[in-house]
Parts: structure tokens; sequence; C-alpha cells
């Protein structure tokens, strides 16, 4: 079912035979936008902590709430986009996003940033709930791997200029303009969103419909989750306030679990879970991510207060991952269409297990060590690219056409948890850690080498989930579940009959 309300694309651009490109290119302004404030956000933590005196679980709320509201959203914003147009949604969203990041860089205290966070995070969720299912839509079957390949490049992009232009704009600049650095790219996106985007198509009318009680257990039930594990190491995990915020917050994702099998339009597709290829791969995902921000929490530490670097050069040191996850992920997707998903993302994720355990042999504040580091973070990124983009597609490949909004927002919700967890994970293990060592959770006060000790027992931890993923990768069955698929969406006319 069209939507009469959504505007159609520039006519001389919808007829070019490369319009499906300029689709792709204009989500990928999304994509880069989105990972480029993550990586800066996750760089500006040791910064905030001095600014602000805080604690490194108070000032990881910075980015988690982010990352918190974006679980939150996704699979809202999926359902709605399915419902009323992804186009509406996904040029809504850039608006949204402009207006939360500028309203970052005034705020005036740690609570009032981390309140407008979370309203940038509303406009991301309604970008990323759709940019893979446009992506996907828009390229067809058989250009579906390099499409999100390309989207994983833009996505790389957005991560390798995070960190240098971040540890740049917070030495010239302040750290303000860490958020208002988006506000250029947000208003470039919303206006080529409005005149190249196609208007949504193939929405079934039985698509119409919205889970409200699911809103509602979701939000507390990850709330709940994240909270207790961020504060885990303040609060004990013995202590009677930890175990009922967890617990409470499992039993609520029970109740959600529930009520989307039974709920007449779920938020979530849980008939998606029967392909166990959509299964694993979701999980496999989710432990990728929480190890990509895991890393990423941990290394501005390492690099600044470990090493003493600077935080441009602690930035430009980190480009090392998204390069390298940026060389790797067009061309593992491109190979994903001809050789499947399953070798590509096993081999990835032992790369990337590999990587995590060469730091934590090295990570120790000498300046020789500093090129086996960047090494690694190099075998750690180029893991991460071969495994990212396979991954992805054997996801929506195994969603049929209707369905794709509902695929793309699972993967999306499935990769903010996972960065989610990585961010809570890190801390909280960080924090407990150099507790054992010198008695206090403080990394404003824990001498460097105390500091460096904690984060190799981390990396350590981290590397034996990468090899679990990579197992998961392993048993994801030999045939590829686009395969079963591809003569229905092949069937299917694309988005904007592209």
């Amino acid at each position: 079912m069209a939507h009469s309300y959504e505007s159609r694309p520039l006519a001389a651009l919808a007829r070019l035979p490369a319009y499906p490109w300029f689709v792709v290119g204009t989500v990928c302004i999304g994509a880069f936008m989105g990972q480029l404030d993550a990586s800066i956000a996750q760089l500006v933590l040791p910064t905030l902590q001095s600014t602000f005196h805080a604690t490194l679980a108070d000032v990881s709320w910075v980015a988690l709430v982010y990352l918190l509201v974006l679980a939150i959203t996704l699979p809202i914003f999926g359902r709605l986009a399915d419902t009323f147009g992804r186009k509406t949604m996904y040029t809504g969203g850039f608006l949204l996003f402009i207006l939360g990041s500028g309203l970052c860089g005034f705020a005036p205290s740690l609570a009032i940033l981390i309140g407008s966070r979370a309203l940038q995070a509303i406009g991301a969720g309604m970008l990323q709930a759709n940019s893979i299912a446009i992506i996907t839509a828009a390229a067809g079957p058989t250009r579906r791997g390099k499409a999100i390949g390309i989207q994983g490049a833009a996505q790389a992009v957005g991560l390798s200029l995070g960190p240098a232009l971040g540890g740049f704009l917070i030495q010239a600049l302040g750290w303000q303009w860490v958020f208002w650095i988006n506000v250029p790219a947000g208003l470039l996106g919303t206006v080529l969103g409005w005149f190249v985007l196609p208007k949504t198509e193939g929405i079934r009318h039985d698509d119409r419909g919205f889970d409200w009680w699911g809103a509602i257990l979701l939000a507390p039930a990850l709330t709940l989750v994240l909270l207790s594990l961020s504060e885990v190491t303040r609060w004990g995990i013995a202590s009677v306030l930890f175990l009922s915020a967890f617990g409470a917050g499992i039993a609520l994702i029970i109740a959600f679990v529930v009520r989307q099998l039974h709920a007449s339009f779920p938020l979530v597709d849980m008939t998606l879970f029967r392909s166990h290829a959509f299964s694993a791969g979701n999980v496999a995902g989710l432990i990728s991510y929480a190890l990509l921000f895991g890393v990423f929490l941990l290394l501005p530490f390492a690099l600044e207060r470990g090493y003493h670097d600077a935080p441009a050069a602690a930035g430009l040191r980190l480009t090392a991952i998204p390069i390298a996850l940026g060389i790797a992920a067009p061309f593992s997707g491109a190979l994903s269409d001809r050789l499947g998903a399953r070798p590509l993302t096993f081999a990835g994720m032992l790369i990337a297990a590999a990587a995590l355990v060469l730091m934590a042999f090295t990570l120790d504040g000498a300046a020789g060590t500093l090129l086996i580091v960047t090494f690694a973070l190099i075998a750690f990124g180029i893991g991460q690219g071969l495994f990212t983009a396979p991954n992805n597609s054997a996801i929506m490949g195994a969603a049929p056409l209707h369905r794709l909004g509902a695929a793309g927002g699972v993967l999306n919700v499935t990769r903010t948890i996972g960065t989610s967890l990585g961010v809570a994970f890190a801390s909280a293990l960080l924090d407990w850690r150099i507790s054992a060592f010198v008695g206090n959770s403080s990394t404003l006060g824990a001498p460097p080498a105390v500091l460096l000790a904690g984060i190799r027992d981390v990396l350590w931890i981290f590397a034996a989930c990468a090899v679990i993923a990579a197992i998961v990768s392993l048993l994801r069955g030999k045939v590829d579940i686009d395969a079963e698929r591809r003569a229905e969406i092949a069937a299917s006319e694309p988005l904007g009959g592209v």
C-alpha cells in the first residue's frame, strides 16, 4: 500500500539506472552520522569525567542513555515505519537528531547533557529503524550484500573520523563541538532524504496496528537491566538493590516476549526467529557489537591515561579500528553474495578474538608496545569488517519482503542492545577489576599501571566472547537462508519501482 502523503522522488533522478545507488548513498549519510556520533561520544568520556568530576558509572550514561533510548525506540519506529511510511520516519529522524545534538552542546550539567542525548537518540532511532529496510528493498536480492557492504563502509568512515575529529575538536574548540558537528550533516541528510528516497510501497493492510503494551513493557525492562549492570560495582552483586532491579528487568523482558507471541500487531515479529539463520545471526551480531563498543570505551582510557596520549593522538590511533573495518566491509559484503555468510563471519570473529588476545598481552603503557597495540587494533577492525556485512545480509535474507521493516528493526535493536551491553559490561568489569586491585572503583584516581591491568583483564573476557560468536556463526548452518527466499523476493517489486 502506497502512502499518498509521502512525496515521490525527483522524476529525473528516479528514471536513472543508478537510482538505487542514490537511495543507498542517501541512507549512508544517516549511517555515517550515527557512527560518527557514537565514536566521538565514546572518546569524550574521559574529558567529561574530568569536566563534571563524575564517576565512570555516571559519565558512562552519556553513552548508555543514547543506546538505551535507541534500543527502546527502534522496534517502535520500525513498526510505525511499516505502517506509516519509511520515508516520513527517516526524514523526521534527521530533524530530531539535529535538535538533540544542538542541545547537547549547550548542556550546563551532566544531567542535562544526558537528557539531551536521550532526545538525540529518539531521532537516531527513527533513522536506524528504517535504513536497512530502505537499502534492502532498493538494491534487490542480487545486490543486497554489496549495498549493505557500502552502508557498512559509510558507518566505518563515520567511526574512522569520529576519534580523530573528536580529539581535535576537544583540544581545539571544546567538548561541546563533539555534538555540534552533527548539525550540518543532519541538514544535508534531511534535504536529500526528501528529494531522493522513494515513497513506501509493499506495505500490507494487515500490518496496520501498534502494540502499546509491548512498548510499555520494553522501556522499563531494558532500563532496569542496563541500570543494574552499570551500577553493579557500586551496589554490589549480592545486594538487594541489584538483585531486585536485575530480576525485575529480566521478568519484564520475559513478559515482553510472551506479549509479542500473542499480540495481533507485535513490535517484534517473533516468528522471524523460527529461522535458524536469523536467530544465530542476531546472537552473533549482538556479541560483535558489544565487543566493538566495549573496546571503544576502554581504549581511550588506556591511551590517554595509561600511555599519556593527548585526546587528538588517542583519537588518531583509535581510527585504526574503523578504517580497517571500512576497508574490509564492502569486500566481505560482496563476497557473501557468492560464498554465503558462514565462512566470512566465522573467520571474522576468530580474527577479532586473536586481536583482543594480542592487546591483552601487550597493553602495558610502554612506548615500545604502541606499535603492536596499533597492529592489534587494525586486526580487530578487519575481523569486525569481515563479520558485519555478511551477517547483516544473512539476517535480512531470512525475512520476506513485506517484513523487511520488522527484520531491520530486530537487527538494529540487536545492534543497539549489543552496544549498550558492551558499554555497561566494559564499565562494570573495569570498575570491578580496579576495585580488586586498589579497594575502590575510581578510574579517575587509579594509577596508570592499575588502570591498564584492569583493562587487560577485561580484554581477556572479551576475547572469550569473540570465540563464542565465532562458534555461533559456524553453527548457523550450511544452507544460506537467502536461497530459500530469493524467488519470493525477486518476484516482488522493490520500493519505488527500482
